[in-house]
């Protein structure tokens, strides 16, 4: 008999039985605590900026698990373009922003337990219903990410990439 996974889920704090579906990062991988500090820069728990120059946003890259269907997801900062971020801030309470198109982005969060960068990978980001995050769609290449959110990920997967966080 396997022991039981018991986890807290970082959106939401709800405890759920078996293994964590969700990881996430607190902030973009430019993102220094002294930043905090100055007056053109802000870290919230949806949207980051720095130095008045760098805007992120926080979404979620969602990857099917095949065998169990349940869905896996990375929470994800990811780079826009000054015009998009002020779109999507002025959009951020409108029902109607989940008719919005993508907006490009660059990924701006590492996934150490891919065996290459994941910094600086291509995305679209789809803007979804009020309350929900956007979802961040990995450009199709052959790096990894890319690879398991188009094709998706066994339990098995799940499992290795807790014990790979976990251990740190």
């Amino acid at each position: 008999m396997a022991a039981e996974h018991h986890h807290t889920c970082a959106c939401c704090t709800e405890h759920r039985d078996g293994l964590p579906l969700s990881y996430g990062a607190p902030a973009p991988a430019a993102w220094k605590p002294r930043y905090s500090r100055r007056r053109d820069s802000e870290l919230t728990a949806d949207q980051c900026t720095i130095k008045g120059r760098h805007f992120f946003v926080h979404g979620l890259i969602e990857i099917p698990v095949r065998d169990s269907g349940d869905t896996f997801s990375w929470g994800v900062w990811v780079s826009l373009s000054e015009t998009n971020f002020a779109r999507t801030h002025d959009l951020w309470d409108d029902p109607a922003r989940a008719q919005e198109p993508p907006y490009f982005g660059w990924l701006s969060t590492e996934l150490s337990v891919y065996p290459q960068t994941t910094l600086h990978l291509k995305t679209h980001v789809h803007t979804r219903a009020v309350g929900r995050r956007p979802l961040i769609e990995v450009e199709p290449t052959d790096h990894p990410l890319a690879i398991e959110q188009r094709e998706g990920i066994t339990a098995d997967r799940v499992k290795d990439l807790a014990d790979l966080l976990l251990r740190g």
